[in-house]
Formats: C-alpha cells, structure tokens, sequence
C-alpha cells in the first residue's frame, strides 16, 4: 500500500521502518528533517510536509505525543483531512484522550475518511522490535482493512470496540504499568532495607504470583538504579492524566490510580521526567529517606 506517516520520533521512526520492510511505500513527515533523512535511507520517502505525506496514500498514520499535536496535524487547514482523498483511512497511533479520538472520527466522517484509535503498548523496545500491543478503537471492516498493516507492527493486535475505545483501554494499560513500577520500587526498597538482596528476593517473586513482565524485563536496572528510557515519566504523567479524566468521565473512583498518578506527578517535579517510568523507584526511596543513587 501506499502509505503516509506522520511522527517519526522514537516510536514512530522504527514504526514507519518496519512498513518499509514489510513492502509499502511509505513517505514520512516529522517536524524534525533528520527523522525523514532517516527514513529516508532506509527506504521511504521524507515528505516536505503533513500535505505532502498524506497525498495519494491509502493509509495515513499519525504518531504523536498528545491531543494538541493530534489535533493540529488532522484536523487543522492543511491538515490530514483537508488534504486526503475522500476513503482513505486514518489510523492515529499516539496516546490521547477518548474524546479527541472520537471528536477526529466525526469530523473524518464529513470528510469520508475513515478512522482509528490504536494507541500501542510495549514501549520503545516494542516498536523496534515490532512486537507492540495495538488495542484499536473503530468499525470493524476498518480494523480488518488495516490489519494487514498493523501486523507489521504489532503482535497483539485487537479491536476493542468503537471510537475512543483503544484510547480507554491505553489509559487501562498505563493506570497498570504505573502501579506496578510503583509496587516493585516499594518492593526493593523493603528488600534492601531489610538487608536482604533486592536482586535475588526480585527473581523469587518473578517466578511466583507477582511475576509480570515488567520484573520479567525490568528488575535487574532497577536494582543497578539504570533509568535511560524506554519511556520517559514526562509520557506517563500525560497518559495517568488521561486515566483520571477518563475514570471522571465514566464517573467512576480509581483511587489506586490516583495515587500512582501522584508518584509519577512527584517523580516529574523531582526533575526526573526525563528518566524511564521505572525511576519512580527513585521517588519512593526519598519518600523513605533514603539517598537516592545517582543516575
């Protein structure tokens, strides 16, 4: 297929790579040129431009890091939907809130181009592997129209229900991963104030009960304090803010939620939004009076 991609960060880049490998033509706009000298030199087409990525393609796809830039690359005069032909189909990657999600889907719909929520999972790590989670929100034959795409990308790749649906269930994710970071920085902080191995006591609970995947990838540079991202607590502050909006807009208490939402706001005002998401190790241990180490 021919195909237009838009935002080529850290996600997006090994993203839009992936479809060039897979057989598609793919011309690709950042607002950083690198990124599409990049693409370029694997394959793509670095597009001058949102128009000029957009034109002639079957399928769009929008990766950005929150609603506004969503809003103004689609919805904006010169944007995805001024520019596209009248079938194409849009699939917006980047994390935001439902509401847009489905505010982009009414306005496509005067346009006659198709649309879909399908925020990923699995991080950077994910996307370079093309192993990603995609939890898509829109009409079925749309999801099954863009499949074959997505399978380039992803290897859990599910339709969960209507406009704005993939966004809820990402904000599910995220209320997740961000407490179990939070759980397993309390757990380490108890194993080594105790005098016990945080290494050795995390690969027991691995193994048992409390595994996840996160211990399963993560433990061992938590416990060596190695905090370079994968996925920046800046990115999770925005996505926990998303959770509670969308826990208010089901009018429904998560307080755990909450309170996870709280650490990562912390660990951001600490001057560490920068790091990975599994620095809120960093916060608890201030919050226990215990000298952090230094990145």
């Amino acid at each position: 297929m021919k195909l237009g991609f838009i935002g080529l960060g850290v996600m997006g880049a090994p993203m839009a790579a992936h479809l060039v490998a897979a057989g598609h033509d793919v011309g690709g706009y950042d607002v950083h040129p690198a990124a599409g000298e990049k693409l370029q030199a694997v394959g793509g087409r670095a597009a001058s431009g949102v128009a000029d990525a957009v034109a002639g393609a079957d399928v769009v796809i929008t990766m950005l890091p929150n609603h506004p830039q969503v809003e103004a690359v689609v919805l904006a005069a010169g944007g995805v939907l001024d520019t596209a032909e009248p079938g194409t189909l849009l699939i917006d990657m980047s994390t935001i809130r439902p509401e847009t999600s489905i505010a982009v889907a009414e306005a496509a719909r005067d346009k006659k181009v198709r649309v879909l929520d399908a925020p990923v999972s699995g991080g950077q790590t994910g996307a370079e592997q093309a192993s990603l989670s995609i939890m898509v929100g829109g009409d079925e034959a749309d999801f099954a129209a863009a499949k074959p795409v997505l399978d380039a990308l992803g290897k859990t790749i599910v339709h969960v229900g209507p406009h704005g649906a993939g966004q809820v269930v990402k904000a599910a994710n995220q209320l997740v991963v961000g407490g179990i970071y939070g759980l397993v920085a309390e757990a380490i902080v108890l194993l080594e104030a105790s005098g016990v191995d945080a290494a050795t006591g995390l690969d027991v609970l691995a193994g048992g009960l409390a595994g996840s995947r996160i211990l399963e990838l993560k433990r061992q540079s938590m416990v060596d304090r190695r905090f370079a991202p994968g996925f920046r607590i800046d990115l999770h502050h925005k996505d926990m803010g998303i959770a509670l909006a969308a826990a208010r807009q089901a009018d429904v208490a998560l307080p755990l939620t909450g309170l996870v939402a709280q650490l990562v706001a912390a660990g951001r005002a600490m001057g560490y939004g920068s790091l990975d998401h599994s620095a809120l190790l960093k916060v608890v241990e201030q919050l226990s009076g215990r000298v952090p180490a230094e990145v």
